[in-house]
């Protein structure tokens, strides 16, 4: 089975859920998504948004493919682009942080890791253009609630997934609570790794290190 997680663009974006390729609930205020979707065309306004974030601020999302099928995404931006998060009551978010607005793995791909696998391709990114931290709302309810509002809110991750893959909560809330990952950790297993490969790697002679080189095997015997 192969994985491959690549950055959401105008071409990827064909590849999310049909229902969140046409859905605008985070790229813009309540009244606005109301409109676009009463015109018909929320489908417009997202790629409008995917194109203008791109444009103006970078990579604002990406995909995870299974043996070639989109099996996950994730959108994240600046507070800024993402109009509905001033409408929670835990709101704003941190104006050091990006705000990760959704995560969604595909039901025939759950539990195969690729939520974690996802968060921590947007850490390594976000790292690299100097973010301290990813903020995000969650659902503490997800699931419990009746079928109407579930479809309302249906564009925010569980909170206890955002717990699960190293958030912490920074204001809670019986409902939406605002959670906060801090880089620096998301990141931190990938210095325990080179930390630890360093030191086997010198302990190892150099010859050891040199390509079809094999180690040799001593007698035991006198």
């Amino acid at each position: 089975m192969s994985r491959r997680v690549v950055n959401l663009t105008l071409d990827t974006l064909e590849d999310l859920p049909k229902g969140c390729r046409n859905c605008v609930f985070w790229e813009l205020d309540p009244v606005s998504a109301e409109r676009a979707c009463a015109a018909g065309d929320p489908g417009l306004e997202k790629e409008a948004w995917v194109s203008q974030t791109l444009l103006e601020w970078g990579s604002c999302g990406k995909i995870a493919y299974v043996d070639g099928m989109p099996a996950a995404f994730v959108l994240y931006a600046p507070p800024m682009y993402v109009p509905r998060g001033n409408a929670f009551p835990t709101s704003p978010v941190s104006p050091d942080a990006v705000q990760l607005m959704t995560a969604h793995v595909v039901a025939a791909f759950a539990g195969g890791g690729l939520g974690r696998v996802l968060i921590q391709s947007v850490a390594r990114d976000l790292t690299k253009r100097g973010v301290r931290a990813i903020e995000a709302f969650g659902d503490a309810k997800f699931g419990d609630h009746a079928e109407e509002d579930a479809k309302q809110f249906s564009c925010l991750a569980p909170a206890d997934f955002f717990l699960a893959v190293g958030f912490k909560t920074v204001r809670p809330h019986p409902r939406f609570p605002r959670l906060r990952m801090e880089l620096r950790t998301a990141l931190s297993w990938k210095s325990d790794v080179e930390y630890a490969l360093e030191k086997l790697l010198g302990s190892m002679s150099p010859e050891l290190l040199r390509p079809g080189v094999r180690p040799a095997v001593r007698s035991t015997t006198n």
